[in-house]
């Protein structure tokens, strides 16, 4: 691996949480529509899945309606599934098209965040594990991502309290 890929790893942000159910259940809240669209995504924040291919090579679209009205979107790009182990994708903010933008409060935000989730269960509660890292990125895009480090944590400790919410509504 070269010098900046090396780099990024090094900014890289990570996030576990211990959920109260079995992998498969959680794994099929990371990898089917109607549960993504029950969790996914900031609190307050509308949900919608315009399209999910769970594949190497195929993609999660989604929109994310903010309280105000206005729409957000975003993709994943998978690279590896390996049920219900791990998956990694690339994520990216994008048009309700899925191509590409500028994150739309920080235009030097990397458009491209590699991310590898894994999933590992002991006597009946399932671990999520969440890092991600700047990919093909500016030296100014990995320090607006490692400057991010609270945001990050607060956005995805909101997420996954309504991945709880949820999961614990399914028993």
């Amino acid at each position: 691996m070269h010098a900046k890929s090396e780099a990024n790893k090094a900014n890289s942000f990570s996030t576990e949480r211990t959920f109260d159910a079995p992998r498969e259940l959680v794994w099929k809240a990371f990898t089917e529509a109607e549960r993504l669209a029950k969790w996914w995504g900031p609190k307050g924040f509308g949900m919608v899945v315009a399209k999910l291919d769970l594949r190497p090579g195929g993609t999660f679209l989604y929109g994310m309606k903010a309280p105000d009205g206005n729409m957000m979107w975003g993709k994943f790009v998978y690279r590896e599934i390996i049920p219900p182990e791990r998956m990694d994708f690339v994520v990216s903010f994008t048009d309700e098209h899925g191509t590409p933008t500028r994150h739309p409060l920080s235009a030097t935000w990397p458009l491209e965040v590699f991310n590898t989730a894994t999933f590992s269960e002991h006597e009946g509660k399932t671990t999520v594990s969440m890092t991600g890292y700047p990919i093909n990125a500016s030296a100014e895009e990995i320090e607006t991502f490692a400057a991010g480090r609270e945001s990050m944590n607060k956005g995805f400790a909101g997420t996954l309290d309504q991945l709880e919410a949820y999961l614990a509504s399914c028993k």
